[in-house]
């Protein structure tokens, strides 16, 4: 539910504030990474070993950061 609250948000800033675009990009980038993050505790939770923020942007892509993009649009 919040997440579709900050869509609302995020879609009306980029329309209304000069500045929403940079903002829109800042709020696609925290949510895939905290999606990142998720993933890479379950993988390393059963491996036995602690998940990094290292691995994290490791892993990361900027195709995945436009194709998340496109779904929240």
């Amino acid at each position: 539910m919040v997440w579709a609250w900050m869509r609302m948000v995020m879609a009306v800033a980029v329309l209304l504030l000069p500045g929403g675009f940079p903002l829109l990009l800042a709020y696609i980038t925290l949510r895939t990474l905290m999606a990142r993050w998720r993933e890479a505790q379950a993988q390393a939770h059963s491996v036995g070993r602690e998940a990094s923020l290292r691995d994290v942007l490791a892993s990361l892509h900027f195709k995945e950061l436009v194709r998340d993009a496109r779904a929240v649009l």
